[in-house]
């Protein structure tokens, strides 16, 4: 840049604060060539030459700066041109003046914003050959207001209109910042809907929808104008409570969610009822950062989830703990497969006519190189939950087709098949392999199911079902009686064998019904034409008792415990 141009700007920026603002003689521009194509133009333009002179003005610039009867005009002088945009700067002139010799210094573009009455500038320099400028002056007006709701929808849940994950967590984290100010603490609910998926199943996505808005106007109801709600998911939301002295308010909150959220809705002419699960968590005590908080209140979720939902829980350091040794068993246990540490026992039945065996129940353990034995109990629930069951069945019904190929015929092999692995597509095509690379025969196999199988999908479930009874494959219903609706399973489909719950067996000696309930269930199977077995047998007495009652099968301790996969023969052989 020449140093006469250096010098010039700098005297201009310096008048241009000095001076008053007032009408800046000049000639308008007139006659050039160019004027009638960039007077179409929505930008205003103005050319300066090497000696800081405007040689041209588009009109759309005199009307842009010019509104209030201060024309630039060809011959203007470059401290009028910084007149105008000190006069319009404002608050931002010192941003304007920093910038600008810098950019006339470096020969650099450089963009800034001028605000007008009743718009908005972006003005852009862009240095030209031979010491010349370029400036151009652009209305974003509009353009800087679309940005503006952009960036609210962007905070926005577009079906409830409540703010999203991104504004709860700014808000969140000003809430806390408030907290190390102000020693004012917030609460963080998370809040997950009860039975709403079978209802966005069974009814439709627009039926759930709209049961999503009545719910956010629910929620925006029991808060205060201070507090935040917000949906961060599916059926998730979240309410930030701020400005408490403690948990009271906060547990008063979530008493009042579970019991309005759990009233029943009208939506669109029909009543539905859905509830609630909500985790607590309170800032300070448990975290001060929005990530521990929103975690601490997820793991209190789960909490609630697991005392049966519809309630609410505060999280406790112990939940922690709890959660962390559920992921090194998930983790250990995604690993156990591979690793070969999962076998089978086989638990004998008796057929009480006769009193031989007919059979084996194939029992899974896991035997953890530093765990030791892991109960059933405590991984077969987490398998299920994560999916792990599927895979984990596929090994089972495979190494026990395999492992009873080798006994005796006709003795049998039952295999526990649960709700997920039914819904699985390949279930029956992966039965049919197993017995093939087995070389079993399809009626030595007993599939035995829950009712929790028949309460989702019961339609398909029953295809799945009679698929497997036409290969020859026996199906039986497990824990008979523990559920609500048994009988009008076993109207639905023809099972082969009932298995009667090891607690009514255990009720023999200690409740006057459990004979009755026996004698029942004996009596049903009997006139269905099914094999009643019933389990938990530990007693001679029991024995007794259940022979009298009408059971055909039993199975148990007296009979035997679940024997190893590698003792099974040598103990069937035996007893033959």
């Amino acid at each position: 840049m020449a140093a006469p141009l250096r010098n010039q700007l700098e005297t201009s920026l310096r008048e241009a604060i000095e001076i008053d603002a007032g009408p800046m003689a000049g000639i308008p521009v007139r006659g050039a060539g160019l004027l009638p194509y960039l007077d179409e133009m929505r930008h205003g333009l103005l050319l300066i030459d090497e000696r800081g002179r405007v040689v041209l003005a588009s009109g759309q610039t005199l009307r842009l700066i010019g509104r209030e009867a201060v024309p630039i005009a060809e011959g203007s002088s470059l401290r009028q041109v910084l007149k105008v945009i000190r006069n319009h700067a404002g608050d931002r002139w010192m941003e304007v003046r920093a910038r600008l010799p810098r950019s006339f210094t470096q020969q650099a573009s450089s963009t800034f914003e001028v605000a007008l009455p009743g718009h908005l500038l972006e003005v852009h320099l862009q240095p030209v050959a031979g010491g010349r400028w370029a400036i151009a002056f652009e209305d974003v007006t509009v353009r800087r207001a679309a940005e503006v709701q952009a960036e609210e929808m962007a905070r926005q849940d577009p079906l409830t209109g409540l703010p999203n994950r991104l504004l709860l967590h700014e808000r969140l984290r000003e809430a806390l910042s408030r907290l190390h100010r102000t020693n004012e603490g917030c609460a963080i609910l998370l809040i997950d809907l009860d039975r709403f998926k079978p209802i966005n199943d069974t009814l439709g996505h627009p039926m759930g929808d709209a049961l999503l808005k009545k719910v956010a106007d629910r929620l925006r109801s029991t808060v205060r104008l201070t507090d935040t709600v917000a949906r961060i998911g599916g059926d998730e939301f979240v309410i930030l409570q701020t400005g408490i002295r403690g948990g009271a308010d906060t547990q008063v909150l979530a008493r009042r969610i579970v019991d309005l959220v759990g009233r029943t809705y009208m939506v669109e002419g029909q009543l539905l009822t859905i509830g609630a699960s909500v985790g607590v968590a309170l800032a300070p005590t448990d975290g001060d950062d929005a990530d521990r908080l929103l975690k601490n209140a997820d793991l209190a979720l789960y909490r609630s989830k697991l005392d049966g939902r519809g309630t609410y829980r505060f999280f406790e350091p112990e939940m922690d703990a709890r959660m962390q040794a559920r992921r090194r068993l998930e983790l250990d246990m995604r690993q156990a497969l591979a690793r070969r540490e999962f076998s089978l026992h086989y638990q004998p039945q008796l057929q009480l006519e006769g009193n031989r065996l007919v059979g084996c129940e194939a029992l899974i353990r896991w035997q953890h190189p530093t765990r030791g034995m892991v109960s059933p109990l405590d991984f077969i629930p987490l398998a299920e939950e994560i999916g792990l069951i599927v895979p984990i069945g596929e090994w089972v019904m495979r190494q026990a087709c395999r492992d009873a190929a080798t006994w005796p015929d006709p003795l049998s092999v039952a295999v526990n098949v649960s709700p997920a692995q039914f819904k699985s597509e390949r279930l029956v095509e992966m039965v049919m392999s197993a017995l093939a690379a087995s070389g079993l025969a399809a009626t030595r196999l007993e599939v035995e199911i829950t009712e929790g199988v028949l309460l989702n999908e019961s339609e398909k479930t029953l295809q799945t079902l009679h698929r497997l009874r036409e290969l020859g494959v026996r199906v039986s219903m497990d824990d008979f009686g523990t559920g609500y609706s048994s009988l009008s399973y076993l109207r639905s489909f023809p099972f082969d064998k009932i298995k009667i719950d090891r607690s009514f067996v255990n009720d023999l000696s200690g409740k006057r019904d459990g004979e009755a309930i026996i004698r029942a269930i004996a009596g049903l199977g009997r006139s269905l034409g099914m094999t009643t077995v019933a389990e938990g047998v530990e007693t001679a007495d029991q024995l007794d008792r259940i022979r009298a009652e009408g059971c055909t099968d039993v199975q148990g301790y007296l009979i035997s415990k679940p024997i190893p996969a590698s003792d099974v023969l040598a103990f069937l052989t035996a007893d033959r």
